[in-house]
């Protein structure tokens, strides 16, 4: 390549990138302007950023990979969203924590985050309005349903407004040539590196902390302690040991965005928590009648009802928008066969992201 040439394609750049600019200023008025029609309702609508996604992934054109493309448009989504309001998201802390990175990989690094101490104070910064937004784990593909996210449903009025799936890659991290006596993680990361820790590590303590972060940063002041954590939480004399340690491949964590009211925008599926009757065939009598309602169940889960032994409350996942009017007979038959029906919300199927 001659410098004329090399120069030349130089120039274009500059042109593409001047016309690149213009264009996001005008997107950035049109979207003020969008705001301000919206008059207080909800900036996040996620079945709208789906469906311009969806859009520009259809365009012909080949030369941009379709992530590069996603990145792109994330952030750009994400300056729109802050340009008609502040949006403030509510995670479990400190920054570094699977939720944190699935949080800035949904969200983009224009919202304002928030870390809270627990996954009680996510649902407490949302139903108090500190926060707009909040995002909790609800399920893992090796280890199933987070218990401690679906007892929260039950003290807390929150509604499910979005979904989304992020890989988990977990890493040991540690200092170089130091013996491990103790392995520090989340309760679920140690789940799921549990059979490489007991192959690799047989000797080592196994400590349960609020959070992978909190994890990596107690490990750096100790010599002899290690955290299973996310590669990229290896700070100060902490190094990664040892990558992709997670007793499976694809391992998965399913988050919900929860807000403080429903977004009116359509829907795929909707979560519910429900109680039953103590009586044989309590739970057959809901479940039949949504199945000739030809709705399709994709979870269903029981959980203990803290108030009273031995009796159990439900989560169940419905592959449908059960806030449309035509499900309103099925809802009301269903409630009469409950002690109580309560719909956390109805929200757009979630994309599979990749945090790196």
């Amino acid at each position: 390549m001659t410098p004329q040439t090399l120069d030349a394609l130089r120039q274009r750049i500059n042109a593409v990138d001047d016309a690149i600019v213009e264009l996001l200023h005008e997107r950035a008025r049109l979207s003020r302007q969008v705001g301000s029609l919206k008059e207080g309702a909800t900036v996040f609508q996620p079945f709208r950023e789906k469906e311009v996604l969806d859009r520009l992934l259809s365009l012909p054109g080949d030369d941009l990979p379709p992530e590069h493309l996603r990145a792109i448009y994330r952030e750009i989504l994400s300056s729109s969203r802050s340009l008609q309001a502040p949006q403030t998201v509510a995670y479990l802390g400190p920054e570094g924590t699977f939720s944190h990175r699935a949080a800035m990989e949904y969200f983009g690094s224009s919202a304002i985050y928030h870390p809270q101490p627990s996954l009680g104070g996510v649902f407490r910064a949302v139903g108090t309005a500190a926060c707009r937004l909040g995002v909790v784990p609800l399920e893992n593909s090796l280890h199933g349903s987070v218990a401690e996210t679906l007892d929260l449903f039950l003290h807390h009025n929150v509604h499910i407004v979005a979904e989304l799936f992020c890989r988990v890659r977990h890493a040991l991290l540690g200092h170089p040539g130091t013996p491990i006596q103790r392995v520090l993680s989340h309760p679920q990361a140690l789940a799921q590196c549990a059979s490489w820790l007991r192959e690799h590590l047989p000797g080592a303590q196994l400590l349960a902390v609020e959070s992978t972060a909190k994890a990596a940063q107690t490990a750096a002041s100790d010599p002899h302690s290690a955290a299973v954590a996310h590669p990229g939480a290896a700070q100060g004399p902490l190094q990664v040991l040892a990558t992709d340690i997670q007793d499976l491949p694809d391992n998965w964590t399913r988050f919900a965005v929860i807000s403080q009211g429903p977004v009116a925008v359509r829907r795929d599926k909707t979560s519910l928590l429900l109680t039953l009757p103590d009586r044989p065939g309590a739970l057959a009598s809901v479940l039949s009648l949504l199945a000739e309602a030809g709705l399709n169940l994709t979870k269903l889960e029981s959980r203990p009802l803290r108030a009273e032994k031995w009796k159990y409350i439900f989560f169940m996942d419905v592959e449908s928008d059960l806030s449309d009017a035509q499900y309103a007979e099925v809802l009301r038959h269903a409630a009469s066969r409950c002690h109580s029906l309560r719909i956390l919300g109805s929200y757009p199927s979630g994309p599979h992201l990749d945090p790196k």
